[in-house]
């Protein structure tokens, strides 16, 4: 398993040398665009807006648009500088919850925790320690440049860590439009719905479900591919300019060289007379 992490996480004085490793991953299927036409790839160029200019990743800078056309550059020096500050900071788990007191809409992506040499017995003291207290552990963490809370609890035999959203980044639910607020329910039929879900309440079983577009997708794509196959046309040879380039130089010259001029006709001899 790919690690994307590697770092400390620490309790107290407890210090722990763990690696973080993807505990989800997308399953969508790319796909690509093409040319209906000949069936060859679209390419996407990062241009100019301004001057249509095709720039290099070399002329490429990150900045901050603070009102609308207004910018503030920030050098890549800057940024890293404040990257490596942060991402320099172990794991300290800083409050224990019950997890139940955190609501679901905090919750983000999780990362399966590994002990890194030399913190198999810290590990498993974490470990056993949350297991037995039924208690989760807040702490803070910068993956990629950006500072997130998370959550550590076990899960199976694993340390789970879970980036949680900050307060700020959640919006409020009193700004969502048309929430009604007085309660207008029949009570026959808020006993029939509560019976209904009684009849289809079930223990949670995640084998039992499963992505059916992804499954209608993949079988569309093996139908096609036993139908037919589409394969872009040969791209065209673009057209040499060094060999116009040679010959536009070759009839400039020809046309600025000089002309030779005709020879001149020599007046036939006059005969000498004799005596």
């Amino acid at each position: 398993m790919h690690t994307i992490w590697k770092g400390t996480i620490s309790f107290g004085l407890v210090s722990i040398p763990i690696k973080l490793h993807a505990a989800t991953e997308n399953q969508d299927l790319p796909l690509r665009t093409l040319h209906n036409k000949c069936h060859a790839p679209i390419q996407y160029k990062k241009v100019c807006s301004v001057c249509g200019e095709e720039v290099p990743q070399e002329d490429i800078v990150k900045a901050y648009e603070y009102v609308k056309g207004k910018f503030v550059v920030l050098d890549e020096e800057e940024l890293q500088s404040i990257k490596k500050e942060l991402e320099e900071k172990a794991v300290e788990i800083i409050d224990f919850v019950k997890i139940e007191e955190i609501d679901p809409i905090y919750f983000e992506k999780s990362y399966y925790i590994s002990p890194n040499e030399g913190g198999v017995k810290a590990y498993t003291l974490l470990r056993r320690a949350l297991k037995d207290s039924g208690k989760v552990g807040l702490a803070k963490i910068t993956i990629r440049a950006k500072e997130s809370m998370a959550v550590v609890r076990v899960y199976e035999q694993t340390l789970l860590m879970e980036t949680i959203h900050f307060p700020s980044e959640v919006r409020k639910a009193s700004d969502v439009p048309n929430i009604p607020v007085v309660e207008e329910v029949v009570p026959k039929e808020l006993d029939t719905a509560i019976l209904l879900i009684d009849q289809l309440t079930t223990e949670f079983e995640p084998s039992k479900y499963h992505d059916e577009y992804r499954s209608a997708l993949l079988e569309l794509i093996e139908r096609k591919k036993a139908e037919q196959t589409v394969t872009p046309a040969a791209a065209k040879a673009q057209k040499s300019n060094v060999v116009d380039l040679m010959a536009a130089l070759q009839a400039s010259i020809d046309q600025t060289k000089p002309q030779a001029k005709p020879a001149r006709k020599r007046a036939p001899r006059k005969k000498r007379e004799t005596s």
